[in-house]
């Protein structure tokens, strides 16, 4: 029987690459996203129109898929961007927007598709989030409260709809080689105030977000295919991490904070003073 994946944020990245490997596999892929132009188009890929902050183009979605399929298999909550900026200047509309991007996007989805899901009495809702989940760094406040927050709605989700046959999963993907740091940087000092005190800080992360995507960054394919094996497993896991790395990160972050933090800053000092002589 082919299945029926619907997957957010497909112009891009891990999205771009998941919408291209489900089709492959014989799956029928509905593509969301608000560059629809950029979307892989295939015989088995449609590429619809979908702004995830919007409740209407949310539904229009799920409506457009229900007025063809049978039902829906899988969601994947892969939308989202890192809105980095310091707590003290970045406005608060700004993080509102992270939020609803990041968070309720997800959450608004997974309330359309469940009725379905439940009815079929199968289904998985698979939401990327990240390791920045449970590590943490300067700049990154609201990014990694969107994705915590996402962590534990979806682990509560889980036990609520276990009983129903569907199943509410997370991805924590670590560093990619993508355009996220660069975005997520650029955010960074759009949110610096004039005169910030946070300029030097801002300098220093962005040499250590950079260095670490050249050295030890997952390739979109490569996190595409963790997307395919949290659809498919018959035994479905709460967490799914692409390297042993990305997993050791996590539990260093949650067991050993102080370790951690202190790992954190200095390696954040070391590619600081790189940076400081280019």
């Amino acid at each position: 029987m082919i299945k029926v994946v619907a997957i957010t944020g497909a112009s891009n990245g891990m999205g771009f690459a998941a919408a291209e490997l489900f089709a492959k596999k014989g799956w029928i892929v509905y593509g969301g996203a608000r560059r629809v132009e950029k979307i892989p188009v295939s015989e088995n890929i449609h590429a619809l129109k979908l702004d995830v902050t919007d409740h209407d183009s949310n539904v229009a979605f799920i409506k457009q898929i229900m007025a063809t399929e049978q039902g829906i298999d899988v969601l994947i909550n892969n939308a989202g961007y890192g809105e980095y900026g310091p707590v003290e200047d970045t406005p608060l509309d700004n993080a509102r927007r992270q939020f609803e991007t990041n968070f309720f996007g997800a959450a608004d989805l997974a309330q359309l598709v469940l009725p379905i899901m439940r009815a079929q009495k199968s289904g998985r809702i698979i939401n990327i989030s990240s390791i920045g989940g449970d590590v943490y760094m300067p700049l990154g406040a609201y990014y990694h409260a969107t994705k915590a927050a996402l962590q534990q709605w979806s682990d509560s989700l889980d036990i609520e709809i276990a009983p129903f046959g569907v199943r509410s999963l997370i991805i924590q993907p670590g560093g990619t080689q993508s355009a996220w740091s660069d975005i997520a940087m650029a955010h960074a000092r759009k949110n610096l105030k004039t005169d910030s005190v946070y300029t030097r800080l801002v300098d220093k992360v962005s040499a250590l977000l950079t260095a670490n995507e050249h050295t030890s960054g997952a390739s979109s394919r490569d996190l595409a295919q963790v997307f395919y094996k949290a659809a498919t497993d018959e035994r479905p896991k709460r967490r799914y991490f692409n390297t042993l790395g990305d997993r050791a990160m996590v539990w260093l972050a949650r067991s050993c904070p102080r370790v951690f933090k202190k790992v954190f800053m200095w390696t954040l000092i070391f590619w600081g003073k790189r940076a400081e002589r280019k």
